[in-house]
């Protein structure tokens, strides 16, 4: 195994920056840029000590930086191997000078990834463990920051052992059933094996419902602002980003596209879309882009129909079924919106269930913004396991075709080898998802995204 060393803080210019080095010779390539008085072989394991780093080549004695060194003694470090960080002041100059020093006493530069790939190869994370530090890394919100700490703490991981121990209690059952079919014993009640696969069916099912959730807290929770032409959508949209991100007109049709910003609320981020004014209409442009306030609508999470005040609960119902007639909207949150109330002399108008506001005005947002963070509570989405990778929902999945081939299998008394072959099939499956069963290009390919340092 090679010693790698690459920058773990972001490029450019800082008040300080961080080099990792990480494998067998690292403690050695250390001692090389230190002199003597700086005893780094005397340096405590998860000690950190200021010294001079020297640039000894060519019979120079140059000073590049006053610094501070970290010794980490396998396998207590994060890789599990030899490690070494030096802490230096940000000039872009001195990093690039201790990268070469290090390349040239026989580092190599770290690829995308790699100290998090040794540290999943050394055992020190199983892979969801791993993926789980891009995702912190990339976390843009408070709750996309929780879900990544419970995945890095193991939550995940757990869940996937459990379901990995109950399969190998089914495999082994079957293979033992297997092993005396000459003597026709059955091992494997098939009721028991059935309830079994029933509750496991249930673990994978929840998490799969779980992804749509998990990829909204990591993307930003989609809210669509809907209505007819001129009732204030893009208003409202300033008036929550609290600044003018729409072009406000008194001109119905004015918003042509979708516009779409982001906003956090209480630790969670959500992605607001403001949508053409939904009508009939005989301009081409504008009907592809009541079309696509249309498809925003399928999307969204949370949907903000935006109505004037000033209509009755009549007129009002009129509007909403414009779009319940055509789209399903039972699986999402609609907060209904009467504006302009500076418009308005009587209140007694007002449905129950709306929000009346004056976006022109700022007044009452705070409700809306009540109604809309109460969202995360309603769905549980702080205490819930959530599933944010592409990879893991594409094998649990076949895990889950899997397992209902096996519940087939057992009700219609097919063969038991048949039936053992999809349990090992949903075992492998699931050896992919936690990294027991792995292949370089998998690995390239997860670790290929992370950024390099990491």
């Amino acid at each position: 195994m090679t010693t790698i060393c690459a920058i773990a803080t972001p490029a450019g210019l800082g008040a300080t920056a961080m080099i990792r080095i990480s494998g067998p010779e690292a403690f050695g390539i250390a001692r090389v840029l230190f002199p003597e008085k700086t005893n780094f072989a005397g340096l405590e394991p998860n000690h950190a000590k200021f010294a001079s780093l020297y640039d000894f080549s060519d019979e120079k004695r140059d000073l590049i930086d006053q610094v501070v060194v970290t010794k980490f003694t396998a396998p207590h470090s994060f890789t599990g191997e030899d490690v070494v960080e030096i802490s230096c002041h940000g000039s872009v100059y001195i990093q690039q000078r201790i990268i070469e020093l290090l390349v040239k006493n026989g580092c190599r530069m770290a690829a995308p990834g790699e100290f998090t790939q040794r540290a999943f190869l050394n055992g020190k994370l199983d892979l969801p463990q791993a993926e789980a530090i891009a995702d912190l890394i990339e976390a843009q919100s408070e709750t996309a920051h929780h879900a990544a700490m419970k995945q890095l703490q193991g939550e995940l991981s757990d869940k996937m052992a459990v379901l990995r121990e109950e399969l190998l209690q089914m495999a082994s059952l079957l293979e033992l059933e297997l092993d005396f079919s000459e003597e026709e014993v059955e091992f494997a009640d098939r009721t028991t094996l059935l309830n079994l696969l029933g509750h496991i069916k249930l673990e994978v099912n929840n998490l799969l419902q779980s992804y749509k959730w998990g990829t909204m807290l990591k993307n930003g929770i989609p809210v669509a602002i809907v209505g007819e032409p001129n009732v204030g959508k893009s208003t409202l949209l300033n008036a929550i980003l609290q600044r003018e991100r729409a072009i406000v007109s008194d001109i119905p049709g004015t918003t042509r596209d979708t516009i779409e910003d982001t906003f956090t609320l209480n630790g969670t981020l959500f992605r607001f879309i403001d949508t053409a004014g939904i009508r009939e209409s005989g301009d081409t442009i504008e009907r592809i882009g009541i079309e696509r306030a249309y498809d925003t609508i399928r999307k969204a999470a949370i949907i903000l129909w935006i109505t004037d005040a000033r209509k009755n609960n009549q007129e009002i119902e009129l509007e909403l079924s414009k779009i319940t007639d055509s789209i399903k909207l039972d699986d999402k949150k609609i907060i209904l919106i009467g504006n302009k109330t500076d418009l308005v002399s009587d209140s007694s108008n007002h449905i129950e269930n709306a929000i009346y506001i004056s976006a022109k005005k700022g007044e009452n947002l705070e409700s809306v913004l009540n109604e809309i963070d109460s969202f995360v509570k309603e769905n549980h989405l702080q205490d819930i396991t959530l599933l944010t990778s592409e990879r893991h929902q594409a094998l649990l999945n076949s895990i889950l075709t899997s397992i209902e081939r096996t519940e087939v299998g057992l009700q219609n008394q097919m063969p038991t080898d048949l039936v053992a072959e999809d349990v090992r099939m949903a075992l492998h499956d699931l050896g992919e998802l936690t990294g027991t069963v792995s292949s370089d290009d998998i690995l390239n390919n997860i670790f290929g995204k992370f950024c390099i340092g990491k």
